[in-house]
């Protein structure tokens, strides 16, 4: 118990993943590896059809954006969990350095946090779409569309490296073990000898700057879009420009569902293991979905993925 109560600075963490559950690591294995496999192939496949659509416009820019961070996010995490599955053996848990661990998480939360700034950027580019329609082209412009996708990539690295120095400059108690397959902030946190709300304060800022902002943003732009919605008379026209958002809207909901259950509530409410199991479907189910509603519901994807499989199929008769 006194080594318990005392803090450490330690030299590395061990990952408990699944290793007390020795007779479903197979299972869960190859599951993981199935699903990972489609989340690559799935998320590859719409950055080869964007990059072959000859004039591409600012929403398929960024759902290309979308999925390359898609891609980036499941190798942060899945590829070292599926290693960890394969290692034969009972022990408590699989090792990471402490810089192995920082960088990780660092990695986890600036594509994240990048997510949900381009999940506003393209809100933005949906209400344009919706509500200037003779002006998109002159506003949306792929300048405007770098300029956006690049603020997303530093807006999301700022914010991961100021969280990450705080969170790893805290005490750490115990043989610090951590019940997660991953450095996921919630499970350093548990791990923390904290008694105060102070040292979480760095998180509650970054979900602020993340969650809130974005979101912000994003239901401002819908609250426009459904203003202009109300004012168009033809059923048809408002069920199109409806059915142009539903892909996004969708998106968005899983992304910020997850993300807010999981990361905005005090440190007392912490369940590691609920945690783990949560993180299990959010790091590799909702990869898997984003591919799936966009190439269902965007006609531009998916004229764009047919070409791309038609010539592949033409090529190799």
């Amino acid at each position: 118990m006194d080594s318990l109560s005392n803090s450490t600075t330690p030299c590395g963490f061990l990952l408990q993943g699944f290793f007390e559950f020795p007779h479903l690591r197979p299972l869960l294995f190859l599951v993981l590896l199935a699903v990972h496999l489609t989340t690559l192939s799935g998320n590859l496949l719409i950055l080869v059809a964007v990059v072959s659509v000859p004039s591409r416009p600012p929403m398929l820019l960024f759902l290309c954006q979308l999925s390359a961070i898609e891609l980036c996010y499941t190798l942060v995490v899945v590829p070292r969990s599926l290693a960890d599955l394969s290692i034969p053996g009972h022990g408590r848990g699989s090792p990471i350095s402490f810089l192995g661990c920082a960088v990780q998480m660092q990695m986890f939360v600036a594509l994240g946090g990048a997510e949900c700034f381009l999940l506003a950027a393209m809100a933005y580019d949906r209400y344009v779409a919706i509500c200037h329609p003779l002006r998109y082209a002159s506003i949306v412009t792929p300048g405007l569309c770098a300029r956006l996708a690049l603020a997303c990539c530093l807006g999301g690295l700022a914010v991961s490296v100021g969280l990450t120095v705080a969170v790893f400059h805290l005490p750490f108690c115990g043989s610090c073990l951590l019940v997660h397959f991953f450095c996921d902030i919630t499970a350093l946190l548990h791990l923390a000898c904290t008694r105060s709300y102070v040292d979480e304060l760095p998180l509650l800022g970054a979900c602020l700057v993340l969650l809130l902002l974005p979101s912000m943003l994003i239901l401002t732009s819908y609250g426009a879009i459904a203003s202009a919605l109300r004012r168009l008379h033809g059923g048809g026209g408002r069920r199109k420009a409806a059915s142009t958002c539903a892909s996004h809207l969708a998106v968005t909901f899983l992304h910020y569902g997850c993300a807010t259950f999981m990361y905005v509530r005090p440190k007392s409410s912490y369940s590691p293991r609920l945690d783990r199991t949560l993180a299990l479907v959010y790091t590799n189910v909702t990869p898997l979905l984003y591919p799936l509603i966009y190439s269902l519901r965007n006609r531009e994807i998916t004229s764009a993925i047919h070409r791309v499989l038609g010539l592949r199929a033409s090529g190799s008769v």
